[in-house]
């Protein structure tokens, strides 16, 4: 998860329950949990000492602890690490600041598949806290964002595609608007509608750099995402935003190229 203004999924959290005592059940509780096998020196100031009272004394934010272990869904999820402006059912904790965070939604010391909150799930989720005016003023209608975090076990027909790419061409790849298809080809090339511009996704862009011509991935990773080191439909487009596509960096003056090729 992410601030709302400045970058999408992800799947699971590293942060403390907000609720102690879910906590503290969770952790006692049978089955393999989630970061069961994690120090809690890594993320708890309280350290093997934590207790569902002080639980909630962490390191840094959620956000930076999951990140961690989920940097692209963190990227690339909702929003997350702000204070909502409308109420949140009581099912969604917030945290101790009153803000929404990656535990609001998911029980990160839990067993649960997604480590979900509940048993809602897509569009009956986003329906607890959002209105469908809230999604009726975007351009897709907010379909784009009903599908949770943008990752998934979907199929495309280049086998080497990352989870974000193959969620992206869930919609994209069989879209009855034609203005917003885009088709992969065989050598994994994206090519988007009307022709208009075609890049290969898929590509792992270190042995791409090899070749020279190319930025280090070091630098290009502070503003392009590269899931698994691989060229993705969300390194160019911001999935989880009002405005569903968005660059994240301008085209103009081929600014958003050069973010990557260095020639």
């Amino acid at each position: 998860m992410r601030r709302f203004g400045s970058k999408l999924f992800i799947l699971l959290a590293l942060a403390v329950l907000a609720a102690g005592s879910l906590l503290h059940a969770s952790l006692t509780g049978s089955g393999q949990t989630h970061l069961q096998k994690e120090d809690c020196n890594g993320c708890h100031l309280g350290g093997r000492d934590v207790t569902p009272q002080q639980a909630g004394m962490l390191l840094g934010s959620q956000e930076a602890l999951c990140g961690k272990c989920h940097p692209a869904a963190i990227k690339v999820s909702h929003p997350s690490g702000f204070t909502p402006k409308g109420k949140i059912p009581e099912t969604y904790p917030l945290d101790w600041k009153g803000d929404l965070t990656c535990s609001t939604c998911h029980e990160v010391h839990g067993k649960s598949p997604g480590l979900m909150r509940g048993e809602k799930a897509g569009k009956e989720l986003c329906f607890s806290c959002h209105d469908q005016a809230f999604f009726r003023k975007m351009r897709d209608g907010g379909a784009s964002l009903m599908v949770g975090h943008l990752a998934g076990n979907n199929s495309v027909n280049a086998a080497s595609m990352d989870v974000y790419t193959r969620q992206c061409m869930e919609c994209h790849g069989n879209n009855g608007d034609p203005r917003l298809n885009t088709k992969i080809d065989r050598n994994s090339v994206a090519r988007h509608a009307g022709g208009q511009v075609n890049h290969p996704v898929g590509v792992d862009y270190q042995k791409a750099a090899a070749y020279g011509g190319y930025r280090p991935r070091k630098t290009v990773e502070k503003k392009i995402l590269l899931p698994g080191g691989l060229v993705s439909c969300v390194s160019c487009h911001q999935g989880y935003q009002k405005d569903h596509g968005k660059l994240v960096v301008t085209v103009e003056y081929s600014k958003l190229c050069y973010e990557c090729h260095d020639i």
